[in-house]
């Protein structure tokens, strides 16, 4: 495992240096390469130089709000984020994961579980882009790029999609006119029936793929079963 993690790149946006100094030992000692940026604006300067392969952000921040400085990491990085904070409100939670974020994990933490979640991360965005026999999906005009994570409309419009935003469209088209049930498209056996995060990522998805979001067309509810991807998808690069 170790080789195949000691190129990762992880930023680390901490204004506390020794919660920073925590996270970087832990992520050394599993051989990740680390950078610390003590506040948003370091880290938005440092990302005109740095591909991240994914970015934990305290919330927060003495010179801009994390959600602020997640929302401007997203609009042009498809990296990995975390969401790493003191705040116990729920709040902060759903609207971390509205705007972006692919997990969030609360202070004080537990070291192991924060390495874990960034595998996790990880693994799903190299699962995203490491097919190359299916890199393009096309569906009711729509082009979505696997190997970048990009979403391109039929006007030419293109939304570039968070890690958990391209595996979730992933998995629905890989599984056109099916039922999925939650715990399928989150990858996890395990899933709490009050874990709303896979409804909130089915809500940021809709907003970004559906004409009307509040009448879907594409990515149908089917109560007290999961969801429907209701499309025709093709793989053109499967038929030259």
């Amino acid at each position: 495992m170790k080789d195949a993690e000691s190129n990762k790149l992880i930023v680390i946006v901490e204004d506390d240096p020794d919660v920073a100094r925590i996270i970087e030992q832990v992520l050394s000692d599993f051989s990740f390469r680390t950078v610390w940026c003590r506040s948003a604006s370091d880290l938005l300067r440092r990302l005109r130089t740095l591909a991240p392969d994914l970015c934990i952000i305290d919330l927060g921040l003495p010179d801009m709000d994390g959600l602020e400085a997640m929302q401007r990491v997203r609009a042009q990085s498809a990296c990995g984020i975390i969401i790493l904070t003191g705040r116990a409100h729920i709040s902060d939670r759903v609207m971390g994961l509205e705007l972006g974020a692919d997990d969030y994990i609360l202070k004080p933490f537990e070291p192991r579980e924060l390495v874990a979640r960034v595998r996790s991360i990880l693994r799903r965005r190299e699962n995203t882009q490491s097919n190359p026999a299916r890199k393009i999906a096309e569906f009711s005009g729509w082009h979505f790029n696997l190997g970048n994570n990009t979403l391109q409309a039929a006007n030419g419009e293109e939304h570039q999609l968070s890690t958990s935003e391209a595996e979730l469209l992933k998995v629905f088209v890989s599984n056109p006119n099916r039922i999925l049930q939650r715990e399928q498209l989150m990858g996890t056996r395990n899933l709490s029936p009050t874990d709303r995060s896979i409804d909130v990522r089915i809500s940021r998805l809709r907003r970004k793929l559906e004409p009307n979001a509040e009448s879907p067309a594409f990515i149908k509810t089917v109560y007290g079963a999961g969801y429907l991807f209701l499309a025709t998808v093709n793989w053109p690069e499967e038929n030259p």
